[in-house]
């Protein structure tokens, strides 16, 4: 499947989801990554959901997070395919973008070398653990400036494509991959 096609095929197959479907799918998804082998890292970035794409609601993964005493890292948009990741406190302050994502507004900010695990935002996956995004480049310009032992782990409510033929090579791929259903490992030894 090209990007473009895994684009349309799975845009529109969120708009069509129900709240409900949404939600469930999100808490499921939650309680997947608890089997994944992440849990003795320090520092994990999540991304906060758009809600007028129906992506997925981090905040049941954001609980387990704070759960743990993790360091929970943020993104927010700086500047074109930019990236900047600041850290949660009782204090920040969130504010939509001109995309509708909420970013922190300020704070303390973490450099990319520092991050242990990133949960990254997709429209789809295959089973080689490649990613189609919104086709802006921000998260494969992120985790190529992270450490090369990042853990990255795509989150997605649909099950993985078979494969996407057209990346390429400033494409970051997944190490892990999760469904409600299904974990999808592309970890090399």
């Amino acid at each position: 499947m090209l990007k473009k096609d895994a684009r349309l095929k799975y845009s529109q197959l969120r708009k069509n989801i129900s709240k409900e479907s949404l939600l469930n799918s999100s808490l499921a998804i939650a309680n997947k990554t608890l089997e994944l082998p992440i849990w003795k890292a320090e520092y994990f970035h999540i991304f906060l959901p758009i809600p007028e794409k129906n992506e997925l609601d981090t905040t049941f993964i954001l609980s387990i997070l704070q759960g743990k005493d993790k360091t929970i890292v943020l993104p927010k948009v700086s500047g074109k395919n930019q990236l900047k990741n600041y850290v949660l406190t009782d204090s920040t302050k969130l504010k939509l973008s001109e995309w509708g994502i909420p970013e922190p507004v300020d704070g303390i900010e973490l450099p990319e070398d520092k991050i242990d695990v990133v949960f990254v935002p997709l429209l789809a996956f295959d089973k080689k653990g490649n990613r189609v995004g919104y086709g802006k480049g921000f998260y494969d310009v992120f985790l190529q400036k992270c450490k090369s032992d990042v853990i990255k782990v795509g989150l997605s409510i649909f099950e993985a494509e078979e494969w996407i033929t057209d990346t390429n090579d400033h494409d970051v791929p997944l190490d892990y991959g999760v469904t409600p259903k299904t974990t999808y490992s592309f970890a090399t030894a």
